[in-house]
């Protein structure tokens, strides 16, 4: 999304080249898609990324905890696994220097609210949701290409403020319509608090992610 590319380009000077900001981090030549909301989208990225000659891909982002007793807004995610909530398909990230990776990131493109769907992947291990990552997965083990993710807890799956009205109102980009989104707060603006609190969550989890990524690149690249 935007805010998930934002803070990547507050850290790396970066040149928007057609769909690819291009810059370097270090010694290592990088660029940046913005891979946009859901699993096609993430194999569409991933499948330019690969084309425009990436040799390790990176996903950079947020992602929705699980169990707050867990995990917290803003912690980093490094998975050990990734599983595509379709088809069953899991998928191992590339050994990454200085990173242990821990817990489970299941991906699909529906919200995953209820509380026993949310309790049993819990117990098989999952800490987090995403909608791209299984995807990218498959697109670059096809092609032999190495990949990684790094992703910050943003809110929790569950929340009763994400709920089907809310996602619908989000472009693929993350944004939102400003009209669609004040009648959305004028409806009820209890919700007001709530999503500065989102907000607030997300800015920071986007932030780690993309920190712990380029501190990644630089320690591949020494």
């Amino acid at each position: 999304m935007v805010s998930e590319l934002a803070p990547i380009r507050e850290r790396v000077d970066l040149a928007l080249d057609g769909d690819l900001h291009r810059g370097r981090v270090g010694d290592v030549e990088v660029f940046a898609i913005l891979t946009t909301m859901g699993m096609a989208a993430g194999a569409a990225a991933a499948v330019l990324a690969i084309e425009a000659g990436a040799d390790h891909v990176i996903m950079v982002g947020v992602a929705g905890g699980i169990d707050p007793e867990i995990v917290r807004i803003g912690q980093l995610i490094t998975p050990e696994l990734v599983t595509d909530r379709v088809t069953g398909e899991s998928f191992r990230p590339a050994p990454t220097p200085g990173v242990t990776p821990h817990g489970k990131i299941e991906c699909g493109d529906e919200l995953v609210t209820q509380a026993t769907r949310l309790a049993s992947l819990t117990a098989a291990g999952f800490l987090a949701l995403d909608m791209e990552t299984a995807a990218v997965a498959r697109v670059c083990e096809a092609a032999d290409v190495p990949w990684s993710v790094f992703r910050g807890i943003s809110d929790f799956a569950g929340d009763p403020l994400i709920d089907a009205e809310f996602f619908a109102m989000a472009r693929p980009d993350g944004t939102m319509d400003p009209d669609d989104f004040s009648a959305y707060l004028e409806a009820d603006p209890t919700r007001g608090p709530r999503l500065m609190e989102l907000a607030a969550g997300a800015g920071l989890a986007a932030a780690n992610a993309a920190t712990a990524a380029l501190d990644a690149v630089r320690a591949a690249g020494a």
